[in-house]
């Protein structure tokens, strides 16, 4: 499967990336260095995969995060490897994915997706005091704005045994593929379907806890969430 073709391309932003570490070297004209196209699908997804370097191999770790402004909050255990790394300062590099659609070829070679994504580099530390309760907030509000308002905020054992990491992006980029296939002229009257097969995400209907009281109302973030918002 590949996608060498660009001819579904819309255009892309004319901002050049700050430097070669984030720059998209593979059908460039679908990136953009903006940070509007950057933060709509930093918003779009829920999670992220960090990836460092420790010790003498390479690591990568779905987590939790939320964004404020420029600044993401990574959200994990106390317990874990990576936050300990990463605790005193350390560079990362987050990446996040959303898969859009399936595009279906009439050859295998030119089977693709239709996605967005983004690669964002930073520097990231340990976020404490207030600013580790913010980046909880931020977070939660990440998952299901409204949330956080609803329920009981984190005690002081909780934020013991909770650590948050503040990264300040420095830079990044993000890459879309949106359209159906582009087949080569002459497989064009072969005898099989091509197109674009969707794929979105969709929330079911709320599952009330087994120990709730009857009649509990489902809460206005958790609709509101099922509802797209």
């Amino acid at each position: 499967m590949t996608d060498t073709t660009i001819a579904d391309e819309g255009p892309a932003t004319t901002a050049g990336p700050p430097s070669d570490a984030s720059r998209v070297r593979r059908l460039p004209q679908r990136a953009a260095y903006d940070e509007a196209s950057i933060h709509a699908v930093l918003d779009a997804s829920l999670i992220g995969h960090v990836g460092i370097v420790a010790g003498d191999r390479p690591v990568v770790i779905p987590m939790l995060y939320g964004r404020d402004g420029s600044t993401v909050y990574l959200h994990g255990s106390v317990a874990s490897r990576l936050l300990r790394s990463l605790a005193g300062g350390i560079d990362l590099c987050l990446t996040v994915t959303l898969v859009d659609g399936l595009v279906l070829a009439r050859s295998a070679f030119h089977h693709s997706m239709n996605y967005r994504s983004v690669v964002a580099f930073g520097r990231a530390t340990l976020a404490t005091g207030a600013d580790k309760v913010h980046g909880l907030r931020v977070i939660s509000e990440h998952l299901a704005p409204g949330r956080w308002d609803e329920v009981r905020e984190p005690n002081d054992l909780e934020l013991r045994q909770t650590s948050v990491l503040r990264m300040e992006i420095l830079e990044a980029s993000a890459k879309t593929r949106e359209g159906g296939p582009v087949d080569d002229d002459e497989d064009l009257g072969l005898p099989m379907w091509a197109g674009v097969l969707p794929c979105a995400l969709r929330w079911g209907e709320p599952v009330a806890d087994a120990l709730l009281p009857e009649g509990r109302p489902v809460s206005p973030s958790v609709l509101a969430r099922r509802n797209g918002h």
